[in-house]
């Protein structure tokens, strides 16, 4: 048994290793018939790819033949058009040159013509002196002759005549004169009146209010006494650091802080304010307090200029002149508020400038500037207009701007057209009603002033200062003035008026002439 199952695994065995060995065999044999077909196909691939490769070879050579081709043809034709141009500059040039020799000889046959006009002229010239001479000794034998007629030297007579001339001249220059200004006024009035009023109704304006007195209100009068001080050494304290008068006295609920800088009582204002609602008052503190106000003011005072440059729309101010600026927030003229006067004239020369066809940003910045000769740090003796025009020269503006300011008061001549639309402007807004206060004297001194001016003249009876002082109606006698004399009395006296006084607006001057007759029924 045993050795049967040992022959049978045996023969398992061997089958199992035929089996093997056959399959190893028909793999071989498969692997190799691969590498055939493999090998084969290699080569087709090759042979197909060598093909392809010639073909593209050959197209790529026909191109490049193509493209050297249409390159060459290119060049030919940029060559060819080069030297057409070429050729009509040249023939350009040759038609110059031939219309310069023209013009030569042109030239040179009138330079012929006119030296045959000289010699001519000069022979002319040679006759006419001849002539003159000849004139000359007639004209002296006539004058002689009329000497001995008349029994007057030429010299009397020429004096007689240039006396009765010039009264004769004198006369119809004064009703010339009239004329021209009554046309004038006519043709430009009209337009003039129309820009003017239309600026002024454009711009929005306040009335003035300034004082040289601020006045402090406080809850109780208890605060006074601590105000004061013991022996008065906190309101000493007080008026040594802001240089401003206190007043305390019996008004109630109130002190008054007194000064002409609006700046220092500003000063004053918010330093006392700042005690107050502290409590703590005493000189250190007060020292303390006035220091630190005077630096916000400062700021504010900076603040306040970019502000209005930055709403009246002017750049690159220089930073000096916008604190100008600033300061002329706490000045005031004739009571008139500087920087609401500088704003409301930046914007009339703005509307007027706008009008005219001019420049509309540098009139609107010379209208701002114009008055920052008000507002100095220090007080050198120098007009403000000529002073601000020195600042501004200072600062690198525009030369149009500081010719405006400098001649807003006429101190130097006009170069631009800027400059009258200033001095026009300042005007408007200083001479309009309720812009400016006046002192009752100076009001009726120069109402005075207008009437003994026109008393001055021989053959006025009267004068009357009427309308505030913006008309002054003149009555002379009818016998000793006629009515060519009276027209040139009103222009006399009205151009007195605008060269020796200051005066806002406009002086009517009216002359008055009536010839009365009477007589009675008895």
């Amino acid at each position: 048994m045993d050795s049967n199952i040992i022959i049978l695994i045996a023969a398992s065995a061997i089958a199992l290793i035929a089996g093997a060995v056959v399959t190893w065999l028909i793999l071989k044999n498969q692997k190799v018939e691969h590498e055939q077909v493999a090998q084969e196909k290699a080569a087709v691939i090759l042979k197909e790819a060598e093909s392809k490769a010639e073909l593209i070879k050959k197209d790529k050579m026909m191109e490049a033949k193509e493209r050297f081709f249409q390159l060459k043809t290119e060049h030919e034709k940029s060559v060819a058009e080069k030297d057409r141009k070429i050729q009509e500059t040249e023939a350009r040039l040759k038609q110059k040159e031939n219309t310069l020799n023209q013009k030569l000889e042109q030239s040179q046959r009138k330079q012929t013509e006119l030296d045959q006009l000289q010699n001519n002229i000069k022979t002319q010239i040679q006759g006419i002196e001849l002539r003159k001479e000849e004139l000359d000794k007639i004209h002296q034998k006539q004058v002689t002759q009329l000497e001995k007629i008349s029994g007057l030297s030429a010299q009397d007579a020429k004096a007689q005549l240039i006396e009765t001339l010039k009264a004769e001249a004198k006369t119809e220059a004064h009703s010339y004169i009239k004329e021209i200004i009554d046309e004038a006024k006519l043709t430009a009035n009209k337009e003039a009146k129309r820009i003017v009023i239309q600026t002024i109704q454009r711009v929005a304006t306040e009335q003035a209010i300034e004082n040289s007195v601020t006045v402090f209100n406080i809850d109780n009068d208890d605060v006074k006494g601590r105000v004061i001080g013991r022996e008065g050494r906190n309101i000493r304290a007080l008026e040594a650091a802001t240089g401003i008068e206190i007043i305390v006295d019996d008004t109630p609920e109130a002190i008054i802080l007194s000064g002409f800088d609006p700046i220092r009582r500003e000063l004053a204002r918010l330093a006392l304010h700042q005690l107050v609602t502290d409590g703590r008052i005493h000189p250190a503190r007060i020292e303390e307090v006035v220091a630190k106000v005077k630096k916000q003011l400062e700021e504010e005072i900076i603040e306040v200029g970019k502000r209005t440059t930055i709403d009246l729309g002017i750049h690159g101010l220089a930073p000096e002149l916008i604190r100008m600026v600033g300061r002329m927030k706490y000045r005031s003229s004739y009571g008139q508020n500087l920087l609401q006067h500088s704003r409301e004239v930046a914007n009339l020369c703005a509307i007027m400038a706008a009008e005219l066809g001019l420049n509309v940003k540098l009139a609107k910045r010379a209208g701002l500037l114009h008055d920052i000769g008000k507002v100095p740090d220090d007080e050198p003796e120098l007009p403000h207009a000529i002073l601000g025009m020195k600042m501004a020269e200072k600062h690198k503006e525009n030369p149009e701007v500081c010719n405006a300011i400098g001649a807003h008061h006429d101190e130097i001549e006009m170069t631009s057209l800027i400059s009258p639309i200033i001095q026009v402007c300042d005007a408007i807004s200083g001479a309009r009603p309720g812009a400016r206060r006046e002192v009752v004297e100076q009001y009726i001194k120069r109402l005075k002033d207008l009437e003994a001016l026109a008393l001055s003249y021989k053959g006025v009876e009267k004068s009357y200062a009427i309308q505030a002082g913006r008309e002054l109606r003149v009555v002379v006698e009818s016998e000793k003035m006629d009515d060519k004399a009276t027209e040139a009395l009103s222009f006399e006296i009205a151009q007195r008026i605008q060269t020796e006084m200051t005066y806002p607006g406009q002086v009517k001057v009216t002359v008055i002439r009536e010839t009365r007759a009477v007589n009675y029924a008895k």
